[in-house]
């Protein structure tokens, strides 16, 4: 399966989360906008409803992002 770059990922999220928050029912264009990031998301992780993009987008994210590298010294017995 392909997967979203993490970046896009982020935004949708940000956007998502965005217009969630702001979302009170009588705002046409904002409905719209609501449906247009969820629909998106879904599409972008391969999901049908968006309880589940949500948690594979941030699986995907959590997954993506950088690890801590313990330094050399740490890993090499003395």
């Amino acid at each position: 399966m392909l997967m979203a770059h993490p970046a896009v990922l982020e935004e949708l999220l940000r956007r998502y989360e965005e217009l969630r928050a702001r979302y009170g029912g009588g705002d046409e264009g904002l409905s719209r906008s609501l449906e247009d990031v969820t629909y998106t998301l879904c599409v972008s992780t391969g999901t049908r409803d968006i309880a589940a993009a949500l948690v594979v987008a941030r699986e995907q994210l959590q997954r993506s992002a950088p690890r801590a590298k313990t330094p050399a010294s740490a890993s090499v017995p003395a």
